[in-house]
């Protein structure tokens, strides 16, 4: 008999969550928790392939299948024959959740109604299995209704951890060694108003900073460019333990096709955000999530979003073509062929692509503080820049920040030398 195997897909939030269930789960239990994503039906596609998969390397082993596409719809992946339990994004988080039914039993579903939840707490994983850094989840849920989005329904309504727990999560990682924290949510930057007082992320980053000295790196997760506030903005221009590197939610870049997917900026404010955070910190790099072929999308609507990634220095360009999610607005809206839809991520991806490689080999020769990997020989810089240094360096120093100097770059990997 194996110990329990988790798959994961989809955001960092859905890495924090695995690495509490791994904890709550029993080490001799022969079993797969595929923790799933349903942001596109492509995503929705890989879970199934991820269960088929693996049951084919472990027949023995129960399935359970958890996160926002057992949320979503738990009863398609009931029927599966390779499952042996669908479980919601509250149960996964109840031991009891992952206990063997008696023998000959159909699939069960144990999903109850997100929409009810109106809680939620930092998630206590004790060590970080396939990572040196540790996510720790400070909000869930979404109160936007993003027409093309299905995942307020796969995770509920916006609500945030407080503050102390947070920090007192966040300083147990540090004794354990950890050098870097990310702070993942759905809608991280709507984190607090549910909170007495209604502290904002800056507050709570503020906090994270004085109470935790010891922290040498904060990293924030995907922010809402709308919600960045003077407060956050600040901290993220002038703190040199936040990360110089922010993925944001901007989806397009033409105005029309903005207004319909019902987000709440403008191009404009876009490129404005980017623009004042840049003049204030020049080394930070820009990360985005990026729409191709919305509904209604010409193609002059799509060189305007084209353009984005120029105009906003994007060098992370994360291209999601668009796939209709039933039960949203967007998925009754005149679609696109598949054909243009392709056609335009690969451009996105391209211009992305090769912005990206433009940045990383300006950074050959210059010297990178690198957060080293479980490997022991790749780790992360400061700016979310992947370096890989040659095997002759390894040594015990996983986990650990080095001064790291660029020599070279291949393909998406910077390489060097220790400094």
């Amino acid at each position: 008999m194996s110990g329990p195997e988790l798959i994961t897909l989809g955001c960092r939030l859905n890495i924090a969550e695995s690495e509490a269930i791994r904890a709550i789960v029993s080490e001799g239990d022969d079993l797969v928790i595929v923790n799933s994503c349903a942001v596109t039906a492509e995503a929705v596609r890989q879970t199934r392939q991820a269960i088929r998969r693996a049951k084919r390397a472990r027949p023995d082993a129960r399935v359970i299948v958890t996160g926002c596409a057992a949320q979503i719809e738990p009863e398609s992946f009931a029927a599966m024959p390779e499952v042996a339990r669908v479980i919601g994004n509250v149960e996964k988080m109840q031991p009891e959740s992952f206990l063997a039914a008696p023998d000959g039993e159909p699939a069960e579903v144990r999903v109850s109604d997100i929409m009810a939840v109106r809680q939620t707490a930092p998630q206590l994983a004790s060590g970080f299995a396939e990572h040196a850094r540790a996510f720790v989840e400070v909000q869930n849920g979404c109160d936007h209704r993003c027409t093309f989005c299905v995942i307020p329904y796969g995770r509920g309504n916006s609500r945030s951890v407080p503050a102390g727990a947070v920090v007192e999560r966040i300083k147990a990682l540090v004794d354990e060694g950890y050098r870097e924290v990310v702070l993942t949510g759905v809608d991280l930057t709507s984190y607090g108003p549910d909170l007495p007082g209604g502290p904002s992320l800056g507050q709570l980053v503020e906090r994270i900073l004085r109470h935790v000295p010891a922290l040498p790196r904060l990293r924030l997760s995907s922010l809402d460019s709308v919600e960045i506030d003077d407060r956050l903005s600040d901290l993220l221009a002038h703190e040199p333990r936040i990360m110089p590197h922010i993925h944001l939610s901007l989806q397009a870049g033409d105005d029309m096709i903005l207004k319909r997917m019902k987000r709440r900026h403008s191009r404009a404010q876009s490129v404005a955000i980017v623009q004042k955070l840049k003049a204030a910190r020049q080394d930070l790099v820009i990360g985005a999530d990026i729409i191709a072929g919305f509904p209604t999308e010409t193609e002059a609507m799509f060189e305007n979003t084209l353009a984005l990634i120029d105009d906003c220095d994007v060098v992370y360009g994360h291209v999601f073509p668009y796939s209709p999610r039933r039960g949203t607005p967007a998925a009754l809206m005149p679609q696109l062929e598949r054909s243009v839809i392709k056609d335009r991520a690969r451009r996105l991806r391209e211009a992305a692509a090769l912005r990206q490689r433009r940045w990383l080999e300006s950074l050959t020769g210059t010297k990178q503080k690198v957060l080293i990997e479980l490997d022991g020989l790749s780790g992360h810089a400061e700016n979310f820049a992947r370096v890989r240094l040659a095997p002759r360096f390894r040594r015990n120093d996983t986990g650990k920040i080095m001064d790291i100097a660029i020599t070279g770059l291949d393909g998406t990997t910077l390489t060097g030398v220790p400094a």
